[in-house]
Order: C-alpha cells, then sequence, then structure tokens
C-alpha cells in the first residue's frame, strides 16, 4: 500500500489519538493540521518558509491545477513535487466541493459532472476517472476520491440518492487508479445531515476498503453543534486502524474538537485568508492588526510566539504594511497564522501523549477567550 498507519498512543479521557502516517515522501505525525496550497503554492508562503514553521503535509486542489495549468504540464515537470519544489507528503482534493460549488454552471449525472469553468466558461466532464486521472499525473501521495458535495440544507431523498452515487463513484475511483503501490486514496464519507445517512455512506465507502476515509459535507454552513453531533454519530463507523481526514476546518476550536473525537487530519484556506484581510490567531484570541488601535502598538502581534513576523515585527509596523497595501502585510499575517495553527497541533499531539487533553482544551479556550463555546461544551458528550 502507498501509505500506512501507526495508531501509538490513544487518550484515556477523550477519544483523541497520537499516530504516524507513513508516506512516500515522509512521515506525518498526527492530528495534523494541513495548509492549503490551492495552485500549487500555498498564498505568500515560499516552500522553504513552511519548513521552517514545520509544515508536514499540504493540500493541493485538482479542479484549479486541471484547468491551469492542466495536469499534463505537471506531469511534464516530474510531477507536483517537483514542479513546486516540495519534497514533503501533498494532499489532492478531487475538485469534486469545487465543481458542485458551481451552482448554476454544471450538471450531475451518473457519468459525472458537467460544468463550465470559473475561467472562460469553456464547458469540460469530471468523472471519477476523469479526477483519478489528473491526480495520477500531479504525483501527490493521497488522493481523494470523486465524490457529491450536497448543500445545506438539503432533502433526505435527494441526499439518500447523492451518497449511493457517491459509493458507485468511490468504487470506480479505486478501479481508475493506475499508481495504487505510490498513490492513496481516501473514500469519502457523505450524507448531509442526516445520521442514518452518514451510516449507510460510512459502511458502504469502508466496504470498498480505502487505505483512509475523509469524511465530507460538513462546516458547510451548518451550526456548530449540529457538526458535532453529526460528527460524532459518523466517526464511530470509521475503522481505528486507518486515518480520518475532516474536509476544511481551520479554526483552533474546531481543530481541538474534531481530534477531541478522533479525527487525525483537517484543512482550511482560513488561516491563510484572513491574514490577507489583516486578521491574526493570537494566544489571547483574534487581532485584527490593520485596525487603528494599533497605530503606536509596538509590541508583536503574539508576545507568546516564536514566528518570525512576531520576532521581528511590531503590530504598529505590520498595521502600516496592511494601510498601504504592501505584499509584505500579508505574507507576515500568513506566516503567523499558520505557525500559530502548527504550533497549536503540536501541543494537542503532546497533551494526548500525556493523557491531558481536557486541561490543554480548558486552558487554550479560557486564554482565547472562547468562554460562551466552553461552558456549551464542558458537559456535551465525549
Amino acid at each position: 500500500m502507498a501509505i500506512k498507519y501507526e495508531l501509538i498512543k490513544e487518550s484515556s479521557e477523550t477519544k483523541a489519538r497520537y499516530g504516524k502516517i507513513y508516506t512516500p515522501n515522509g512521515i506525518i505525525e498526527t492530528p495534523v493540521f494541513m495548509p492549503v496550497g490551492t495552485r500549487a503554492t500555498v498564498k505568500a508562503m515560499t516552500p522553504e518558509e513552511l519548513k521552517e514553521i514545520n509544515a508536514q503535509i499540504i493540500l493541493s486542489n485538482t479542479y484549479h491545477l486541471y484547468l491551469k495549468p492542466g495536469e499534463d504540464i505537471v506531469k511534464e515537470a516530474g510531477g507536483l513535487h517537483k514542479f513546486m519544489n516540495w519534497d514533503r507528503p501533498i494532499l489532492t482534493d478531487s475538485g469534486g466541493f469545487q465543481v458542485f460549488s458551481l451552482d448554476g454552471m454544471r450538471k450531475i449525472n451518473e457519468e459525472g459532472v458537467e460544468f463550465r469553468s470559473h475561467i472562460d466558461g469553456s464547458k469540460h466532464l469530471l468523472t471519477p476517472e476523469k479526477a483519478i486521472q489528473i491526480q495520477n499525473d500531479l504525483g501527490s501521495d493521497i488522493m481523494m476520491a470523486f465524490d457529491e458535495c450536497v448543500s445545506h440544507p438539503s432533502d433526505w431523498d435527494y441526499v439518500k440518492q447523492s451518497v449511493e452515487r457517491t459509493t458507485r463513484w468511490a468504487r470506480r475511483c479505486k478501479e481508475a487508479n493506475k499508481n495504487p503501490d505510490k498513490q492513496a486514496i481516501f473514500g469519502i464519507i457523505q450524507g448531509g445531515m442526516y445520521k442514518d445517512l452518514r451510516e449507510k455512506s460510512a459502511k458502504d465507502i469502508i466496504d470498498i476498503g480505502f487505505p483512509g476515509y475523509a469524511i465530507g459535507g460538513l462546516s458547510v454552513g451548518e451550526p456548530a453543534d449540529l457538526m458535532i453531533d453529526v460528527l460524532e454519530a459518523t466517526v464511530p463507523f470509521m475503522p481505528k486502524e486507518k486515518p480520518r481526514y475532516f474536509m476544511g476546518a481551520g479554526s483552533p476550536d474546531y481543530l481541538i474538537e474534531l481530534a477531541i473525537r478522533g479525527v487525525d487530519m483537517a484543512d482550511c484556506v482560513l488561516p491563510t485568508r484572513i491574514a490577507r484581510n489583516g486578521t491574526v490567531m493570537t494566544s489571547q484570541g483574534r487581532l485584527v492588526v490593520r485596525n487603528a488601535k494599533y497605530k503606536r502598538d509596538f509590541r508583536p502581534m503574539d508576545p507568546k510566539c516564536d514566528c518570525y513576523a512576531c520576532k521581528n515585527y511590531s503590530r504598529a509596523y505590520i498595521r502600516h504594511l496592511f494601510n498601504v497595501d504592501e505584499i509584505l502585510a500579508a505574507r507576515l499575517a500568513t506566516i503567523h497564522n499558520l505557525k500559530f495553527l502548527l504550533n497549536l497541533m503540536d501541543e494537542l499531539r503532546e497533551s494526548i501523549k500525556e493523557d491531558r487533553v481536557l486541561e490543554f482544551r480548558r486552558e487554550f479556550y479560557s486564554n482565547y477567550g472562547i468562554f460562551d463555546y466552553l461552558k456549551e461544551i464542558e458537559n456535551y458528550k465525549l
């Protein structure tokens, strides 16, 4: 198999677990947060900078790389790792989420999805076989099966049809993989907000047999308590001996809550997106560094942070950069936000090893200022 998961330590007080994923391009310690490099680059970051902040794995986007520059170009360059000068693991999504978000510009049928490019309006057909062929050409370590991500809310009957179609597509994806010894496919569990359909999807996808499984179709606009409820109904059906990936979560509270419930991997554009808008995560909560109140604030963005930005620049200087539209502003805020989340995951893994996960969560939330949420989850079942 292209990858192997090793479960090393389980929390005695929660479902959190510490493990390792062995891939052709390196070992990933879990739980892990994966920075998103949509178009073969994590926005505002060089690969060397990502290594300096200890990014173990990054995610790239099949849909966008298919449209530009084209998977044939990437393949000719020697694959995505060489193309972008990144020698650590890469996960590529299937493009399904992007295609299904093109409301009014796509049509779904059993073969796949017909859609028009958001770039030039050109017509394309993305099938399970095509999605895997593109990812084979990209050469990622972990590929995602092509699935249908339904919007929220959706009615039960439609979600049931979607779940069954996703299962049929998953089988076709597995059969289409031309490089199973070096590239693993993760199956994706769907089912909307319906627990019975989540159970059905999990059992059907797991029955096909993949080296890892993802939870898709959550964190798509539903309330946090509903997301947690559906997540808790889904994870018990996922194999203990395989990595579990939650698609699309990147806030500190979500990352902690997911890990506590047995999730190993997560990704999101959140830290890089809010950084470009002048918002950073700190040990004391979110800080909008471009605000006028920081005009004469010569402290680091986060005095407790050891990232390049916090060690060398003040809030006043970074605010100035944002207000004169200098590129360096986005770079410094991005470096900080990614380092903050990667540090959080380092500390979370240590808390699992030392059996103090709940203590870590309580202390982090108290410092971060999530008091209402802390009260809400104190009595929430684990």
